[in-house]
């Protein structure tokens, strides 16, 4: 009885481990309407977002917390525009994730760009062009 709770304890363990280094890529759930201007992406990390404005590739990372305030924020992943006023359009960019849990791709739907978008410590965030 004692080997086979631990041999239990031993396949679960490793079935656990198996899953939170898995290399798939995690399911989005997109509304359909294509005409929002900003959409919320989530990331592997049950407390963070990633916000887009879709008319012209703006990001801001979003982080929830029941442990208070402090925990709470959103903070500026890219507050450069991708394109110019007047080719802003809604729905033009969107976020793709990536097997890296800190990775996303943001591709330009109308030009077929791309930059390697980057969230995490301040430090750590970066968005940078795929050429």
């Amino acid at each position: 009885m004692k080997t086979a709770l631990i041999t239990l304890l031993l396949l679960v363990a490793s079935n656990f481990s198996f899953a939170q280094t898995t290399s798939e890529v995690p399911t989005q759930i997109i509304s359909t309407d294509t005409a929002v201007t900003y959409r919320l992406f989530s990331t592997r990390n049950m407390y963070t977002f990633i916000k887009l404005d879709t008319r012209n590739g703006k990001m801001w990372q979003v982080q929830w917390s029941n442990k208070g305030k402090e925990y709470r924020f959103e903070s500026t992943l890219s507050d450069i525009s991708q394109v110019n006023k007047d080719e802003e359009k809604n729905g033009r960019f969107f976020l793709y994730p990536t097997t890296n849990i800190y990775t996303f791709i943001l591709l330009d739907q109308v030009d077929g760009r791309t930059w390697q978008v980057q969230w995490g410590k301040e430090d750590e965030r970066l968005v940078i062009r795929i050429y």
